[in-house]
């Protein structure tokens, strides 16, 4: 038998589906977390709350037409980026900076970037002479929580008070309304009554 040593490196546990009650579900991610938001607002503890979003799809959206003058401008752009930064490092770190190591290496990365995107858009041109980008979305998005925390989200989200809150004092205006009532005035006597009942000369 064998003892697990305490310094031998842990297996991450696998990640499995949240758990719990369905508060909501939304066409759209923005819906679920704007709902979030306004809990997160209101001091809830959204650690409890996950977003699940089902049915995954990954969409290809076609931007537009590949030439070689996109091909070469795409490339000549993140080629000129990468060596602005290279640029930047080389000065930070040399002991005498010359800041036209900057405009050198984004020369540089421009002419490589431009060179490598065009071999690489002749190499594969009758396969692929159009752009696109990808995306990742989902059929609808779930709110899972907690179903201990169930009840109290829906109140909150009622526009109600959170039952986790405390109540606030009664303000002094509140606690003296309404103002105590003036005594009615008492009953007429009978000579009152008679005076008043007798006709006008």
């Amino acid at each position: 038998m064998t003892n697990a040593s305490p310094f031998a490196r842990r297996t991450p546990a696998p990640p499995t589906l949240p758990r719990g009650d369905v508060l909501g579900t939304y066409d759209s991610y923005p819906e679920a977390q704007k709902v979030v938001n306004t809990l997160a607002k209101a001091d809830f503890p959204v650690g409890k709350i996950s977003i699940v979003g089902n049915d995954l799809k990954t969409v290809e959206r076609v931007t537009g037409r590949l030439t070689y003058a996109r091909a070469a401008l795409a490339g000549s752009a993140s080629g000129a980026w990468f060596g602005l930064f290279i640029g930047l490092l080389l000065v930070l770190f040399s002991p005498e900076p010359n800041f036209s190591f900057i405009l050198a290496a984004a020369l540089i990365g421009a002419a490589f970037g431009l060179l490598f995107s065009v071999v690489t858009y002749a190499a594969g041109r009758r396969r692929r002479d159009f752009t696109t980008t990808h995306q990742v979305l989902a059929s609808n998005y779930q709110l899972i929580i907690d179903p201990q925390l169930t009840g109290r989200a829906r109140s909150v989200l009622a526009g109600e008070r959170d039952p986790g809150e405390t109540p606030p004092p009664p303000s002094p205006v509140s606690a003296a309304w309404p103002p105590p009532q003036a005594p009615a005035d008492p009953p007429p006597t009978g000579s009152e009554s008679e005076t008043s009942g007798a006709p006008r000369s």
